[in-house]
């Protein structure tokens, strides 16, 4: 199955979340996957749902492994009507303001946690984008940022903020890290880039000192970026565009995260000519 995976150039994380897939539904019937049927399929999926009390869409990544497996590791048929996709629930994710970012950066134990959050929210990179960042992305003539086998091994660009830009030098001059190719290096190996869990500490660790009420993790960074360009009247294509939407749909989002649109669109309410006087009145 990794072989498979490795050949149609899968996105690492998708690889070891498919192969941890099949190993916990391998586990769980003590048994051989390849041993497993449809009749076995549907009742992990039960349980996934009934006992470990998992979303529709973490289910569905679960389905997608075993089929994988299925149907390009062990060339078997795979039925939908036995073993159908729970319908996916969409919900809002989660906004910080622009001075609750400020206090979110602000709050950072270190200035090297600092930039990374820094990074996130200028270029509304993912997680696993940011950290395999190199130097050679970081284009200063042009002022833009490479980012290179995105999710769908896509490449984009996107802007280069100077505030972002003065951060990086002033980091990367402190810390000396010339040898390494990478612009986030990890502590240990300077030839391997930073890890994401380190990124998703940092960002935890930041808002906990901050004091935000919210759950906030480095995927909320590229939310408020996305968001807070489009208050600022950046028009949804381009927003799309910056955030590597392969579908218009997937950046509509923003337009329901928008609070500064939503509260200058006025109720159709306020048009009406109505006496407030009459109200409850015969």
């Amino acid at each position: 199955m990794l072989e498979e995976l490795q050949r149609r150039s899968y996105a690492e994380n998708t690889i070891r979340h498919y192969l941890r897939a099949v190993e916990d539904f391998a586990r769980r019937f003590r048994c051989s996957p390849d041993r497993l049927g449809p009749r076995h399929i549907r009742e992990y999926q039960a349980e996934l749902f009934q006992k470990r009390k998992l979303s529709a869409n973490s289910v569905g990544q679960h389905l997608a492994a075993l089929r994988f497996f299925y149907i390009k590791t062990l060339r078997r048929a795979w039925s939908l009507a036995d073993t159908p996709y729970p319908k996916k629930t969409r919900h809002l994710p989660t906004i910080l303001s622009r001075e609750e970012v400020a206090q979110l950066l602000q709050a950072a134990r270190t200035p090297c946690e600092r930039i990374l959050l820094m990074t996130l929210y200028a270029t509304g990179a993912r997680n696993s984008e940011l950290t395999h960042l190199k130097i050679s992305d970081i284009d200063s003539p042009r002022m833009v940022v490479h980012i290179r086998g995105g999710k769908g091994r896509k490449d984009r660009d996107v802007m280069l903020s100077p505030k972002l830009l003065t951060a990086l030098r002033t980091h990367w001059r402190f810390y000396h890290r010339k040898s390494s190719t990478w612009l986030f290096p990890s502590n240990y190996r300077k030839d391997r880039p930073i890890d994401t869990k380190t990124v998703w500490y940092a960002c935890q660790k930041a808002a906990q000192r901050a004091g935000l009420q919210k759950r906030v993790h480095p995927h909320t960074l590229r939310h408020c970026f996305a968001t807070h360009l489009y208050e600022a009247g950046t028009d949804l294509r381009a927003i799309q565009v910056l955030l590597g939407h392969e579908d218009l749909k997937d950046t509509l989002i923003y337009v329901h995260l928008a609070i500064q649109r939503l509260n200058a669109t006025a109720s159709p309410l306020d048009s009406l000519a109505i006496n407030d006087k009459a109200i409850g009145e015969k």
